[in-house]
């Protein structure tokens, strides 16, 4: 979080949670534990999901965090166009490849729009974090671009959005604007990037 611009606010969610059991939605039961991580991911504009990979694709705490947000059907709280990109870390040389793109797959039916460029793989994660978990300065620089990367895409997406939803209203946006379809401007500050 230290990478991020000072208008824009992050904050972890956690996804330790009872794995998901649509018996539970049904009967009107679900754990307070959903009801919470599903209220916090809806307030956000933004995701930036960060995995390990185990034996090619994510572990299963980040696939039940997908499918109590995705719950109960029709009331998906994760999608409506919102933003997302992923970093993914292994030991191994090829930086998570599979993991990364197992969690594209499932977030595109979630109505995620991903940021497709640059895609972040990071390889041998524990030669490049020093006794206290800091980064080294070359993975640092590599983070900053993909975070200046990721912070424009959901600046970009987030005035042509709000720009979509002040005018089904008829009501004009406030003065710095412009946008249709980009002349940009507008505020980074009215939205929220969440950090797995």
């Amino acid at each position: 979080m230290k990478l991020l611009p000072g208008d824009v606010t992050a904050e972890w969610i956690s996804i330790d949670m009872p794995i998901y059991n649509q018996d539970l939605d049904d009967y009107g039961a679900p754990p307070q534990s959903w009801t919470d991580f599903r209220a916090k991911v809806k307030a956000c504009d933004a995701y930036l999901f960060v995995t390990p990979e185990y034996n090619r694709t994510i572990p299963p705490v980040i696939k039940n965090a997908l499918d109590v947000g995705s719950r109960p059907f029709g009331q998906n709280v994760w999608g409506g166009g919102k933003k997302g990109a992923v970093i993914s870390v292994s030991p191994g040389a090829i930086g998570g490849f599979g993991a990364n793109h197992a969690l594209r797959q499932a977030v595109v039916f979630l109505d995620i729009t991903m940021l497709q460029q640059p895609e972040m793989y990071i390889g041998g994660v524990a030669k490049l974090l020093d006794k206290d978990g800091n980064v080294n300065e070359s993975t640092a620089s590599f983070l900053q671009k993909f975070v200046t990367q990721f912070t424009a895409f959901i600046g970009r997406h987030a005035i042509h959005g709000l720009y979509r939803e002040i005018n089904k209203g008829g009501i004009m946006p406030p003065s710095p604007w412009l946008c249709p379809a980009c002349g940009a401007v507008g505020r980074s500050s009215f939205f929220r990037a969440t950090w797995f």
